[in-house]
């Protein structure tokens, strides 16, 4: 593969823990900026990460520097569209981080652009490119589970809602709560696994319960504390949700919550098939349960990291122009089912598509 010269716009957690590390890793990139409108954390990047060339904090610099060729969004919710809308029609392709953006119509939006613009368009939907996500799309695809007619997810945690009162608690900037933030992740997967499942049509009730008084908001932790504005902030999404998804695969139930007066978090997902079923715990294994023989089966195998197979496979797409299993056309369901899961909520009743 050619030396691809790319940039990293937003400096945060997600690149910090999770793209920096795996692209670091890579030969043949050459990581020329690091934008953040705060350089301190571009520059304590650089610091870990001596790869880094730059430091800026205008990601226009980046845009219009022909050697660039690819660039990583990984901003808030609320900058993905301006950011990747902007660094398409200069010519890069992008890798823009999970959800797509704040709703479905401009996400659609960001996909038109990126075919009219011939530039390959990936979105950070790392569970795609998870070991075991991979294993029970492929047990799937080969039968195994039979007739796989329900999934039902857990998403839940115990009063665990994040920077309380700041961007990821605020619709305008976010786009959602628990479900945009955690349930993207589940639901995609599910879809994925399904094999390219079709909404027919979905219900959901959403509430915001938890912290309705945020300075009265008791937590055992909180992540992202430091973007919290409990004084002064705004909290008005999800923090607990509730669905069921009618597709042409399977259905799909589901819980989620960022915050609960239930100190048992359930992070897990269940296929159902006539034949077999499997557990999937988030993030890790999964056990087979063959109907047939009554046998509990734990595959033994080992899950390289993810974050690293995503970003090596949108390196390879550019160079090969063979769109992958994270690009925006594959993931455009995904996107679609979070708006109209909101969009049953706020009408309180059931959206057919």
């Amino acid at each position: 593969m050619n030396t691809k010269v790319i940039a990293i716009i937003g400096c945060g957690r997600i690149a910090r823990n999770a793209h920096f590390p795996a692209l670091t890793q890579l030969e043949n990139v050459r990581i020329k900026y690091a934008c953040d409108l705060l350089p301190e954390k571009a520059e304590a990047l650089k610091a870990e990460y001596p790869a880094v060339e730059q430091v800026i904090t205008d990601y226009r610099i980046a845009l219009n520097d022909p050697e660039v060729e690819a660039v990583w969004v990984l901003t808030p919710n609320f900058a993905h569209y301006t950011v990747t809308m902007d660094a398409l029609r200069a010519g890069k392709h992008v890798f823009c981080e999970k959800p797509i953006t704040v709703n479905y119509a401009l996400s659609c939006e960001m996909a038109e652009e990126a075919a009219k613009q011939g530039k390959m368009l990936n979105i950070g939907v790392c569970n795609r490119y998870h070991k075991s996500v991979e294993m029970l799309e492929e047990l799937n695809r080969e039968g195994r589970f039979g007739k796989l007619y329900h999934v039902y997810c857990s998403f839940r945690a115990f009063r665990s809602i994040p920077g309380l009162g700041g961007a990821f608690t605020t619709k305008e900037q976010s786009g959602g709560g628990v479900l945009i933030d955690w349930g993207v992740h589940f639901l995609d997967l599910i879809l994925y696994i399904l094999g390219g499942a079709k909404l027919v049509n979905v219900t959901s009730d959403a509430y915001c319960e938890m912290a309705k008084d945020m300075k009265a908001y008791k937590y055992t932790s909180m992540w992202a504390e430091d973007t919290a504005d409990t004084e002064n902030g705004t909290n008005d999404v999800d923090d607990f949700i509730s669905g069921y998804i009618r597709t042409d695969k399977a259905s799909i139930s589901f819980n989620g919550a960022w915050a609960q007066n239930i100190n048992q978090p359930e992070m897990f997902i269940d296929f159902l098939g006539d034949k077999c079923g499997a557990r999937l715990t988030y993030g890790g294994k999964f056990e087979l349960y063959d109907g047939e023989t009554l046998e509990t089966i734990q595959p033994e195998y080992d899950i390289p990291n993810m974050y690293l197979r995503e970003d090596k496979a949108f390196l390879e797409s550019i160079e090969s122009g063979v769109k992958d299993r994270n690009n925006i056309e594959n993931v455009l369901e995904s996107a679609k089912l979070l708006d109209t899961l909101y969009r049953s909520a706020e009408a309180k009743c059931e959206v057919a598509l």
